[in-house]
């Protein structure tokens, strides 16, 4: 072993689950887990989920991981792909503005299905999802993109790749010989194009932005831990990572104030379960209505200006949730947009909500595109009484520079989670974010009522 990045990974790695998450990390990791698992727990019900869950249902006999929400158990390699699947099936999970990827949608599957597979304890769990966290944010800020439009590389197939090998091999007991050779096999199997973003369905960017990293996290720590060789230097020697796929490598940054600085603190957990770029745009929203509902007649025009290089992930989707123009006539109507509404189809035919639609006009705007903090938006209003109201959100809820709170993060939980979970998920919620908890426990808590379905969602709009 030598005195590289890799072998300094390869150590922290196999230390991550003796050594104790300083209290506020732990906290803000146990907020993080919360969110994924609302995010699983819900997304098991759109598209990519249901898919993900039938697939793992099929293709293996039981084994020792849930497929959670319900009773099925099958491998952890396919109990960590479906519950991905289900944790981007929509635009619920978190994010990392500086790695560029959804840490959670494919570390915490991946987390979660090898502690349960390895009999962990929750403490084991926590310590190896703020690994995954800071191993998968490394590894792509490592590569020195200059922008999202720069490379035909798609970080977001990347980070969570590294995560969840970090996660899963900690979770292994891995030795360090073993954790270097756990990054060869990553390395080897690092995948992901950006036409991710040409999806219509958001089916194929669930794989690509959690499941496919959560199944292979877990197999490269599953080829370690039966002790498969590998070459050294995967990352930064000849012919390795860094060369492959960086525009400008930056090799100190694969090892950059680990164990002192913790990627999770540097995380969003998005206010809204919509798409990123449309997290100001309901905060502004908010703001200029002061979150009371408005009606068609009381509104005379609508202007959303939006960063130029996110415009077009928002612009006139036909999915609710990263739609622009839906969700501010929905926001404006009602004064909120909860998780259930956000989801709702039928309302993207509501006569009311599609005669708003009408009044709402999306600017692409390239100072936005420039400012700092990323994802700004302003929000202009001309009231039908000749009235102008305006908001420049600045910040957006949930990133480091504006965090929510336990409390707040629990509200979202609770608004997901309530027509899914019997008891409406008061036990979860109490389990990830207060009590020192067995996987048992755990699982058991995001067992599902068995009348949770899309149309029970659909009634709480």
């Amino acid at each position: 072993m030598t005195n590289s990045p890799e072998s300094a990974l390869a150590r922290h790695i196999a230390g991550a689950c003796a050594t104790p998450l300083p209290e506020p990390v732990e906290a803000r990791t146990r907020l993080h887990l919360l969110d994924t698992l609302a995010a699983i727990l819900s997304g098991r019900d759109l598209p990519a989920g249901v898919f993900g869950y039938r697939f793992a249902e099929t293709a293996q006999a039981p084994g020792p991981a849930t497929l959670l929400g319900s009773q099925s158990r099958t491998s952890i390699e396919q109990a960590a792909f479906a519950n991905a699947m289900a944790a981007h099936a929509d635009e619920t999970d978190d994010s990392h503005i500086w790695g560029r990827f959804h840490p959670g949608c494919g570390i915490v599957p991946a987390a979660i299905a090898m502690a349960e597979g390895r009999g962990a304890d929750g403490s084991d769990l926590l310590r190896a999802i703020a690994l995954g966290y800071d191993i998968g944010a490394r590894s792509t800020m490592a590569l020195g993109f200059s922008s999202p439009k720069t490379t035909v590389f798609s970080t977001h197939a990347f980070g969570t790749l590294f995560g969840a090998a970090a996660a899963a091999g900690a979770l292994a007991g891995l030795n360090t010989q073993q954790a270097e050779a756990l990054l060869s096999f990553t390395v080897q199997q690092t995948s992901g194009l950006s036409y991710w973003n040409r999806d219509p369905d958001h089916v194929e960017k669930s794989f690509d932005f959690g499941a496919k990293s959560a199944r292979n996290g877990v197999f490269a720590a599953l080829l370690a831990e039966a002790g498969m060789t590998a070459p050294d230097l995967p990352m930064t020697g000849q012919n390795g990572y860094l060369a492959a796929y960086a525009e400008t490598p930056a090799p100190g940054k694969l090892t950059e104030a680990l164990g002192e600085r913790y990627e999770i603190a540097r995380s969003t957990i998005k206010k809204w379960s919509v798409g990123s770029p449309l997290q100001t745009v309901l905060d502004a929203v908010g703001e200029v209505f002061g979150g009371q509902p408005t009606a068609v007649d009381k509104v005379a025009e609508i202007v959303v200006h939006l960063p130029s290089n996110r415009i077009h992930v928002v612009d006139d989707r036909h999915m609710p949730a990263v739609c622009a123009q839906h969700l501010v006539a929905l926001a404006t109507l009602r004064g909120h947009v909860s998780f259930a509404a956000s989801h709702d189809h039928t309302l993207m035919q509501d006569p009311e909500v599609r005669a708003m639609r009408r009044k709402i006009r999306l600017v692409s705007d390239e100072e936005l595109t420039h400012a700092r903090p990323e994802r700004q938006s302003i929000v202009h209003v001309r009231m039908a009484d000749g009235e102008e109201r305006r908001h420049h959100a600045r910040v957006v809820r949930g990133t480091p520079d504006d965090p929510m709170t336990a409390k707040e993060v629990a509200a979202k939980a609770a608004d997901i989670l309530g027509p899914i979970l019997a008891d409406g998920g008061a036990r979860l919620i109490a389990l990830c974010l207060n009590e020192d908890f067995q996987m048992t426990d755990l699982v058991a808590a995001c067992q599902r009522a068995p009348v949770a379905s899309p149309t029970n969602l659909r009634s709480q709009a």
